[in-house]
């Protein structure tokens, strides 16, 4: 892909998606907890992969969620994540590529093997994630490609990808080189307990590096140690140029300096997973603001890409966004993609 045609580059754990569907007799054999995201490491990734029944495998991780998402829309995309020069790492660069996302990052020679989360759903649309980082956790800074980033209009970081020091450096060099470059720097704060890790890192990871700020309501009151949705609102404002935050049935809320937008949620007839919800809400607003819409626009065609994903099971559409977006808020944002 074209350095100068990107309209958003994300940073993320480069992972391959299991998707299984699971009953409590299953999650009960293998002694898990419904609706946790449990680490896992390589031995007991590949005990868990033999007992598991046939399921969907995918390019995944939060941040390649979005970016594809993004590409779905109609976007110019490209994504930077690190895998190993395996099978998986294979699977993931061939079904990334043919979602249509740049994806140029090395594969590493040796070392951990690539990355894989298992998504087991039950039939009440729960979750059980269990992840295997392996060789994503490697990613720095040499990863981060200059070129790509000084030419995005937006760089989406994913939170999830923080813990490893490596990361730290690859997610401050992006987002220098990409306010160097005169454009924005997004981070999605991923999960309350990856807020409570990194609290005080990502307070001044927003106030001095992020122009667009994703989370949910719980991301969002972990951030500020508050049980008050209102008080994390007051304290997030002016914290960074734009917040857009999800609230799960009851839509969104973009935060500015100067305003507040609620936005309702996208009606959907029956949530079947939930898997996705919020990479789509992001990469359906992100995809409104490279192209010029307005802030309640962006977050509408956020819940339209929600909506998509929590109807089914997958994190990735099943049914076109585009189509979608068209049927909600008419075909003019499409008809001429900058």
């Amino acid at each position: 892909m074209a350095a100068n045609s990107i309209h958003v580059a994300g940073i993320g754990n480069a992972i391959v998606d299991v998707l299984v569907h699971a009953d409590d007799l299953l999650l009960h054999r293998l002694g898990l907890t419904k609706g946790v995201m449990t680490l896992i490491d390589a031995a007991q990734a590949e005990s868990i992969y033999a007992q598991l029944p046939p399921g969907i495998e995918c390019s995944g991780g939060s941040a390649a969620n979005t970016i594809v998402g993004i590409a779905q829309l109609g976007g110019r995309a490209a994504y930077m994540g690190k895998v190993k020069n395996d099978q998986l790492g294979q699977v993931f660069r061939h079904d990334i590529r043919n979602s249509g996302v740049g994806f140029d990052t090395v594969a590493a020679a040796e070392g951990p093997s690539t990355a894989r989360c298992f998504v087991l759903v039950t039939p009440d649309a729960q979750r059980t994630m269990l992840t295997y980082l392996g060789a994503c956790v490697e990613l720095g800074p040499d990863d981060v490609n200059a070129d790509v980033i000084a030419a995005a209009d937006i760089t989406y970081l994913e939170g999830y990808l923080y813990d490893p020091p490596l990361a730290k450096r690859a997610f401050l060099k992006a987002a220098t080189t990409a306010h160097e470059a005169g454009r924005q720097v997004s981070l999605s704060l991923s999960d309350p307990f990856c807020v409570d890790r990194h609290r005080d890192a990502f307070l001044d990871l927003v106030s001095g590096h992020v122009d667009i700020l994703f989370a949910n309501d719980g991301e969002l009151c972990s951030l500020y140690r508050t049980d008050s949705f209102d008080e994390a609102i007051r304290n997030v404002r002016g914290h960074c140029r734009i917040a857009a935050v999800t609230r799960g049935a009851l839509g969104s809320v973009v935060v500015t300096g100067e305003d507040i937008h609620v936005v309702a949620a996208d009606e959907i007839e029956q949530v079947v997973d939930t898997t996705g919800a919020g990479d789509l809400y992001a990469a359906g607003f992100l995809f409104g603001l490279t192209q010029g819409c307005d802030l309640p626009t962006s977050a509408t065609l956020g819940g339209i890409a929600a909506g998509e994903i929590i109807s089914h099971v997958g994190a990735r559409p099943e049914h076109s966004l585009k189509d979608l977006a068209r049927g909600t808020l008419g075909s003019h944002i499409f008809e001429n993609l900058r």
